[in-house]
């Protein structure tokens, strides 16, 4: 069986923490506030640099870690909604700054799920026989979007980047099943940074600003909690497995009050799920590779453990993935 499977993990975050009391300083809010509503404390702010400093960070740090030349490298996805620029791509922007001269680089746009809609089509390309390995990151500088005037949303994100470096490989390493899905009907319950159509020929007055966040956190909640529960019960499913033989469930770390009433409804106590929410925010496609790549440094990822990966975000979208380490 032909498979993709993760060689190196590794990570580019800010050194600026913005603490819950650092908030409270420039908003109405405080510590107990925001913990109470989401399990965070405090989040990484980038101090004036963009997506593509953080996304390089990571990006070397795979590459070293993976024992492999930038020149090998194949294919770079980048997942993000907060590039440096509308074009070019963040990849390509990865692939100037590392020198991997000699692979193929292009973004995916799918907000939180991002990182694991990228590594699903890294996965085809590389069981396709198309590549031998791909970089995907998920990065996001979500603190050039939000209004830190508006304490309902600016509370929650953070900023940073982290990846996997992907080989192909013919064990039973790697990813398995996945579950992917969109739901655009709903896309206006979370948008960012609108782009209107103001040009010298027609009358459509142009935009002052980039535009914020804006978000209907209640239909967020209840669209979230219920896709865990559903991506992780089809997977498991599929795959012919019960929660018991899953190491670690990884979720994208939105708000730990979603995680917790998922693990209600699943009957899997929350120590299963890898959280570190309280101290990254946020970060919508940079969540779940940050999270593997701290359990990787940390050593709790061992060879042939199974763990879910799931996200879900704008679009609204959401994806499940089942992985052998």
């Amino acid at each position: 069986m032909v498979t993709s499977k993760i060689v190196a993990t590794g990570a580019g975050i800010p050194s600026q923490i913005i603490t819950n009391d650092d908030l409270a300083k420039i908003m109405d809010t405080s510590d107990e506030w925001i913990r109470q509503r989401t399990g965070i404390g405090e989040r990484h702010i980038s101090g004036g640099e963009d997506l593509s400093y953080y996304t390089a960070q990571a990006a070397r740090q795979i590459i070293e870690r993976a024992g492999i030349t930038p020149e090998d490298v194949e294919l770079i996805i980048v997942a993000t909604v907060t590039a440096d620029y509308c074009t070019p791509s963040a990849a390509c922007m990865v692939q100037k700054a590392v020198g991997a001269v000699n692979a193929v680089a292009f973004d995916v746009t799918a907000a939180c799920s991002g990182f694991l809609y990228g590594v699903s089509v890294a996965d085809k390309f590389i069981r396709c026989g198309v590549y031998k390995n791909a970089l995907v990151i998920g990065g996001e500088i979500l603190s050039k979007i939000v209004d830190w005037k508006d304490r309902s949303t600016c509370v929650l994100f953070g900023d940073g980047a982290a990846g996997v470096l992907l080989e192909r490989s013919e064990t039973e390493e790697g990813i398995l099943i996945e579950e992917l899905g969109s739901k655009g009907d709903m896309y206006e319950v979370l948008t960012a940074r609108k782009l209107v159509p103001s040009n010298a020929f027609n009358q459509v007055e142009a935009q002052t600003e980039c535009g914020h966040v804006t978000m209907d956190g209640r239909e967020v909640f209840k669209f979230a909690t219920k896709k865990i529960v559903s991506g992780v019960n089809k997977v498991l499913e599929t795959a012919g497995l019960s929660a018991e033989d899953i190491t670690y469930f990884v979720p994208h770390q939105a708000n730990l009050r979603i995680v917790e009433v998922a693990s209600r409804k699943l009957k899997i106590p929350m120590d299963r799920f890898y959280i570190n929410i309280e101290h990254y925010g946020n970060t919508s496609a940079a969540s779940i590779p940050i999270a593997l790549n701290e359990m990787n440094e940390k050593g709790l990822l061992k060879k042939g453990d199974k763990i879910i990966l799931c996200g879900f975000g704008g679009g609204l979208t959401w994806g499940t993935l089942l992985v052998q380490w």
